[in-house]
């Protein structure tokens, strides 16, 4: 990001998204040029449109320190994310060290089912700040609590911190169901990237170590595997917000320890056995450098036997979640994702109320 482009305030620039969001499709198609086709998929004219204006603008996500990091990633969600969503009550929670927060929507009964929810950002950037208001959509628009859980980053806490986090608020969440006024039997893991793969694994732990299960997993174009570079990262390694630089940066910060990058507490698709895990949702980008990882991690469900649907999103970029305040397939595709963990949380329910047989 450029000095330049530090220096203007943040609501500002969200104005001028907006207002070039706003413009006829003519004029849009001036500011973003020619239609761009890569493995058979045309980028969606809104995501071409925000990453054209991106670039105009300077707003680059930096990868010179974790602090440029952070502080980039931070600013790109203020531009996007849009107005608070309204009808929800927050409050900060504290989960055996782990800092987390609850979202209530307005008037939800007691005894709803909890989305334990990591946020994204590689492992070495993103917040409770940064996912707020994508964790508001989510439990407004799916009528359920959702716990953001804000686990230690990189390169301060390496691998594996983040995931002991993770398990120690999942763990938490799951032992207090009742005063977060949650049904326990009814809890879901979901993340997006970083903290997708962090659901992921957390998940295999509470399969493995017997513990209470979640009963759905939602993933947002996870991380999966940081030991193989598949198609994707050379398709869509540069110009398309993450970039292959970009996960080579956070894996060396995550996980410096190359030795350490097949443990399945991170490369959770190299887990020999992922039967038993909870129906998934599983939400690709198809201009994703991870797309393909991603992809075969579904594919992998499946084969176990773990049902599991796969959507890929062709023609939307990394990050897409977060984008609710400009454009509208953004939005979109994170509603598609909201009716699937309802009817994931509908048909456990349902589960749960069929009488056992003699």
């Amino acid at each position: 990001m450029s000095k330049f482009a530090d220096a203007i305030p943040a609501g500002v620039v969200a104005g001028a998204l907006r207002f070039a969001f706003g413009l006829p499709k003519p004029l849009r198609r001036l500011i973003t040029g020619p239609p761009i086709v890569v493995d058979g998929q045309r980028l969606h004219p809104e995501a071409q449109l925000l990453l054209r204006l991106q670039q105009l603008g300077g707003q680059e996500w930096r990868t010179d320190t974790p602090a440029a990091n952070r502080a980039a990633l931070s600013r790109s969600n203020l531009l996007v994310a849009g107005p608070p969503v309204p009808g929800v009550a927050v409050r900060p929670v504290t989960m055996d060290g782990v800092r987390g927060r609850l979202y209530t929507p307005h008037g939800l009964a007691a005894g709803s089912p909890l989305l334990v929810f990591y946020h994204g950002g590689g492992w070495v950037s993103g917040d409770l700040d940064s996912h707020d208001n994508l964790c508001r959509h989510l439990a407004v628009e799916a009528g359920v609590r959702v716990l953001s859980a804000d686990y230690r980053l990189a390169p301060e806490h390496p691998f594996p911190a983040a995931v002991d986090d993770a398990l120690t608020a999942y763990a938490w969440a799951a032992a207090h169901a009742d005063e977060l006024g949650a049904d326990p039997s009814r809890l879901a893991l979901g993340g997006d990237s970083a903290g997708g793969n962090l659901a992921a694994v957390t998940a295999l732990h509470a399969r493995d170590e017997h513990g209470p299960r979640p009963v759905f997993l939602l993933l947002f174009y996870p991380a999966v595997d940081a030991t193989a570079r598949r198609r994707s990262r050379d398709l869509f390694g540069d110009g398309f917000f993450l970039s292959d630089e970009k996960m080579d940066w956070f894996a060396d910060h995550y996980a410096p320890q190359r030795e350490v990058r097949a443990d399945p507490r991170l490369s959770v698709l190299l887990a020999e056995d992922l039967s038993g895990l909870p129906p998934t949702y599983l939400a690709t980008a198809g201009f994703d450098p991870l797309r393909d990882e991603g992809e075969a991690f579904a594919e992998k469900l499946a084969r176990q036997g773990v049902p599991v649907v796969l959507r890929r999103h062709e023609g939307l970029f990394h990050g897409f979640a977060n984008i609710l305040g400009v454009g509208g397939v953004f939005r979109e595709a994170v509603s598609e994702a909201i009716g699937a963990l309802r009817t994931g949380l509908a048909l456990a329910n349902a589960r749960q109320d069929v009488p056992e047989t003699a």
